[in-house]
């Protein structure tokens, strides 16, 4: 009785520890970014109301994303879901903006190394960023919510913003514009880009739910006692509205290995140079936003 009694309580065991590992889920993310206004911008003047909205709708559109997330209990691949390229939509310019707005590529996190690989196009150039797993301090909060039937809980974080993530970037305050505007009379044109800078940190609002119990989400983000459901950074929202667990199919979950394999600060470096670059070409010209895929 004792020996059944021992292969029944292993067998047990053992099945557990099989669905352990055979764990995945897939989780589907809208992104949203709210898109600047272009009234009142330096380096605008020529462009009409109706030009101004037309560019402000177009904006918003290609700011608005969906994202698919597939995870097992360690690792996760986070990938923009594919869509069919409108009639006249410029290719490179797409995948370009993409790759800087949070999208482009395959976005691998493994939580048990606290590394990520993810691969990047930029200026027709591929690159395969690999780095360690940003490390943010969460400061768990007692509030609660449901999202999509979930318990989730808060946690708040600040960040240091990514240089090469347009999404990070604030519209001026109209002192500051003024006291740019003193230093560049009588000087070269302004640039649309003069109109914009990066913050010194971000403050990040995340909803984690422990009822899935994996140390994963959205993008870089990770390091909750939960799968984290919604992400805010101010600017950005990434709210979950899909949990599928444990389907039939299995996804494979494994990093890219297309492109340069760089690191992070080396991937950051070049961009931001060659945005420079882009910037000070353009200075003096009519001043407008860089044209957008229709």
């Amino acid at each position: 009785m004792k020996k059944i009694f021992f292969y029944m309580s292993l067998m047990l065991v053992c099945t557990q520890i099989q669905a352990q590992k055979d764990f995945q889920g897939m989780a589907v993310y809208e992104s949203k970014t709210q898109a600047p206004k272009f009234e009142g911008m330096r380096g605008n003047r020529d462009i009409t109301p109706e030009m101004q909205k037309n560019m402000e709708e177009r904006l918003k559109k290609m700011l608005e994303k969906t994202f698919i997330l597939n995870f097992d209990k360690s690792a996760s691949i986070y990938k923009e879901e594919e869509k069919l390229d409108a009639p006249g939509q410029q290719n490179g310019m797409r995948i370009m903006f993409g790759s800087m707005t949070g999208g482009g590529g395959t976005f691998y996190k493994d939580v048990k190394t606290k590394s990520y690989t993810v691969d990047k196009e930029f200026m027709g150039k591929e690159f395969l960023v690999v780095d360690s797993l940003p490390k943010l301090n969460w400061k768990l909060e007692q509030e609660t919510k449901q999202i999509g039937g979930y318990n989730c809980f808060k946690a708040t974080a600040v960040k240091e913003p990514s240089k090469t993530d347009f999404r990070n970037f604030r519209p001026k305050k109209a002192d500051d514009k003024k006291e740019d505007e003193k230093k560049t009379s009588g000087e070269t044109k302004t640039n649309f880009a003069d109109n914009f800078e990066m913050p010194k940190e971000i403050l990040v609002t995340a909803w984690y739910t422990p009822e899935i119990p994996v140390n994963q989400g959205p993008e870089n983000y990770w390091g909750l006692p939960g799968l984290i459901l919604e992400i805010n950074d101010g600017t950005t929202t990434i709210l979950c509205s899909k949990i599928v667990l444990n389907a039939k199919e299995k996804v494979e979950i494994k990093p890219s290995k297309k492109g340069k394999v760089v690191s992070q600060k080396d991937y950051d470096e070049t961009v931001v140079k060659k945005m420079e670059e882009f910037r000070e070409m353009n200075r003096g010209r009519a001043g407008g936003p860089p044209p957008m895929g229709r």
